[in-house]
Parts: structure tokens; C-alpha cells; sequence
């Protein structure tokens, strides 16, 4: 659950089999917070609203009941008629609008339905609400991006301790031993892509919290998880620690060229840096 925050009304946002559904009980609120299922019942009982729906179903439900659905968009209009999303729910086997219970309850409705709903309510409320969704959703992908370069990181790294431990590290070095190796090979890469130790950089920045590598932009994770796997191909074939340094500088060198040459990596950088210090 996510919420957002449009004209004053908080709305919960639900993402399900990687589709957002948005609460249309949160929407109906700016228009009447005291009859939203009333607001939404209306809604439902119009003519255009039952196409709408029926269209949308067809298009993305291939269990959608097209016979039911014919019966309501004939009924639809009538003063007689009158229809709940449970019903529409049950009687058609639709997936664009949800029903939820508890805590987090009410009506909500597939993006695409929940924007219309809103234009429904208020067109000043469905383009801000439009607007704050697609912020929400940059937000998301940003964080996503970078847990996947940093795992990618994790991974590499990984394959470059396993290198250790099975081609530096003889048995009988004790754990205190062990984890000066690993320190040691960790450096390896620090030096190589930063030109200096994580002891360096603790020492010269004694007010950030975290290590070197959790302030490295885009261009250096990419380059440094390269690094990594390199280091572990150099390791296994015996190449002693010093060789292995200078190598990898030389490689670091040209990679970090290549990756702030290109104008896309360089500006997803800058957005990110710039991202971080409004976060400060």
C-alpha cells in the first residue's frame, strides 16, 4: 500500500499482479466523504460508465462475461437500475475493480478506471491526481533502479569472495586473519576505481555515515561491479595482488571514460545526486 496526497485527500494506492489499482472510496471523499458509496453506486448506473467498464474488461480480462455484461449496459440508465461493485464484481468476473475489506477498505479500480471515476468527480481532481500518481510512480522506479545496481553490486561481490576464500585464504588462518584478507581484496577494488582505502575515506569524511561505496553514483557501481568480477577471474588464475591493482586501475581508467562519455549515464547521475541532496 502507498498513499498520495491530492488536494488535501490522501488516496491509497495497490499494486497487484503488477497493476496499481487506486482507492476510488479515497476519490470519492473530495466530492462527499459522508455518501462515497452512494457517489460510487451513481457512478456505476450510468450508461457510459458500464461501457467504459465492459470495453476495458474485454481488452484486459480474457474471463470477463460478456453475456452478463450486455444485460447490464441494456438496464443501464433506468431509474430502475441500480448496481454495486460487488455486483458488476460477481456477475461479470471483473478484474478492473476490487472490493477490499479491512484495514485498507473500500472500492478501488485499475488505474485506467480510477482516473475516469475521478474525471467523474472533478476534472480539476483527476489532473492533480494524475500527477501525483506519475510522481509516485517516478519515485518507485528510482529506488527500484537503484536496488537493482546495488544487488548487482552484492552479487559480484559475492563471486569475488568466494574467489578469496578459495584461492588466498590457506586453513589455518584464524577468523581475525581471514577478515584481513577479505579487508585487504576489498581495497583492491577501493583503490582501483576511488584511489583510495575505505580506512582513507572514513578518515577523510568522519561526518558521513555509511562507506565509500554507498555515496558512489551510477557509473562507478556499474564500473565497480566489473570490477569485482574481474578481480575474481584474476585471483583464480594467480595473479598476485599488486598485478592485480594495476590491472584493474588501467581497466577502471577506461570504463569510468566510457561511462560519464555517454550522455544518458551521465544524466541519470546527475539526477540522482541531485535527488539525494533534496532528500538531505
Amino acid at each position: 500500500m502507498a498513499k498520495i496526497t491530492v488536494l488535501n485527500n490522501e488516496i491509497t494506492v495497490y499494486s497487484q499482479k503488477n497493476e496499481d489499482y487506486i482507492c476510488i472510496t479515497d476519490i470519492a471523499k473530495y466530492k462527499n466523504s459522508d455518501r462515497t458509496d452512494d457517489l460510487i453506486r451513481n457512478w456505476l448506473r450510468n450508461r457510459n460508465t458500464i461501457e467504459f467498464l465492459g470495453i476495458w474488461e474485454q481488452l484486459n480480462n480474457p474471463n470477463f462475461k460478456p453475456v452478463e455484461f450486455d444485460g447490464f449496459r441494456k438496464s443501464a440508465g433506468l431509474n430502475s437500475f441500480t448496481l454495486t461493485p460487488g455486483q458488476w464484481i460477481e456477475k461479470t468476473n471483473a478484474i478492473g475493480i476490487i472490493s477490499k475489506p479491512g484495514r485498507y477498505g473500500g472500492t478501488y479500480a485499475h488505474k485506467d478506471i480510477a482516473f475516469e471515476f475521478a474525471s467523474w468527480i472533478s476534472v480539476e481532481f483527476k489532473l492533480y491526481l494524475i500527477k501525483e500518481f506519475q510522481r509516485l510512480k517516478d519515485e518507485e522506479y528510482k529506488q527500484l533502479g537503484w536496488d537493482i545496481r546495488r544487488n548487482l553490486a552484492k552479487i559480484n561481490y559475492r563471486i569475488h569472495t568466494d574467489a578469496i576464500k578459495e584461492n588466498l585464504i590457506p586453513p589455518e588462518l584464524t577468523k581475525a586473519q581471514i577478515n584481513l584478507v577479505y579487508v585487504s581484496e576489498a581495497d583492491v577494488l577501493n583503490m582501483a576505481l576511488f584511489g583510495m582505502s575505505a580506512k582513507e575515506w572514513r578518515d577523510a569524511n568522519p561526518g558521513q555515515k555509511g562507506n565509500i561505496r554507498d555515496y558512489a553514483d551510477i557509473s562507478q557501481l556499474v564500473c565497480l561491479s566489473n570490477l569485482e568480477t574481474l578481480n575474481a577471474h584474476f585471483i583464480n588464475d594467480g595473479l598476485p595482488q599488486e598485478e592485480r591493482l594495476f590491472k584493474l586501475n588501467q581497466i577502471a581508467i577506461h570504463q569510468m571514460k566510457l561511462l560519464t562519455a555517454d550522455n544518458q549515464i551521465t544524466k541519470l547521475a546527475e539526477k540522482e545526486t541531485a535527488s539525494g541532496r533534496e532528500s538531505e
